[in-house]
């Protein structure tokens, strides 16, 4: 792994948002959902997720999730993901998303 120094990693934007709506994306090559966050002063950002293992689209409603902001978008398909939505493979390879122990405000970047 390589190493980073910590101007590095201040130059990733890792934000807070809620999501607000959750579609299917029948197109997409693997199964996932289109979101709609709400990232607070980041603004409201559209994104790809490949999380349907894990995640029914009405659960995921009002669940806050952790997003790379500052990434170029990304053309999957006719659809533009604008945030990078993070999380973790499990022993499968689905993802588990990262999110926040407690509520933090729309926006709040991770420190």
């Amino acid at each position: 792994m390589a190493e980073i120094n910590w101007g590095d990693f201040e130059k990733v934007e890792l934000r807070v948002g809620t999501v607000l709506e959750v579609e299917e994306f029948p197109e997409a090559r693997k199964p996932a959902y289109k979101l709609l966050v709400d990232f607070g002063e980041a603004g409201v950002r559209r994104s790809s997720a490949q999380i349907t293992k894990h995640y029914q689209r009405e659960e995921l409603v009002g669940k806050q999730v952790i997003g790379v902001c500052n990434f170029p978008r990304k053309q999957i398909g006719r659809f533009f993901s604008e945030v990078l939505i993070t999380g973790f493979a499990d022993e499968n390879g689905d993802i588990v998303l990262a999110i926040p122990e407690r509520p933090v405000p729309n926006g709040s970047r991770l420190c």
